[in-house]
């Protein structure tokens, strides 16, 4: 499921998605007034979150994108702002050179795959069911193009489901 998905994503890539993500959010899901939001440096397909992370920034939210640490743990998130440096991470990830840790508590959540009940398909190390189990109280919002919606996510104990997913279309409300 996991090839099906990378290969069906690569045919969703839209230059406009970003933007398009960026007011979905803001309009139908914004992060409470104060929240730490903890983001991703998009890479490869995945949706463009960038626009996002910087109009939340001009909102005042503090933002943290994750660092990959060693497999069986969760990730780390760092301080970051737009413009900051980033250095290469773990599997072809970024993160902020800035060794600041916080804790998020509204969560970007990349993903492969999703379906109506708030399952997500990710890339299959389990680092972000760690981290999402690690700070039970963060919202959870998968962030993806409508097109990776899929009618059912095999699923096991240790999935953790998202509050809601928002895509270049709208808003997928869980619950």
């Amino acid at each position: 499921m996991r090839q099906a998905a990378l290969a069906a994503r690569a045919g969703l890539v839209r230059g406009d998605a970003g933007l398009l993500l960026m007011r979905i959010v803001l309009a139908s899901c914004p992060p409470h007034a104060g929240a730490v939001v903890g983001g991703f440096a998009p890479m490869g397909d995945e949706i463009d979150v960038m626009p996002l992370l910087e109009a939340l920034h001009r909102k005042g939210h503090r933002l943290a994108l994750p660092v990959t640490t060693p497999r069986g743990n969760p990730l780390i998130f760092r301080a970051w702002q737009p413009g900051a440096a980033l250095e290469p991470g773990r599997f072809g990830t970024s993160h902020p050179a800035n060794p600041t840790e916080l804790t998020p508590d509204f969560l970007l959540v990349p993903l492969l795959a999703f379906d109506a009940c708030g399952h997500r398909l990710g890339y299959g190390g389990g680092y972000y069911d760690r981290s999402l189990a690690a700070l039970p109280g963060a919202f959870r919002l998968g962030v993806a193009y409508a097109g990776q919606q899929v009618e059912a996510v095999p699923t096991c104990a240790t999935d953790v489901p998202l509050h809601a997913i928002a895509t270049e279309t709208g808003l997928v409300r869980v619950g």
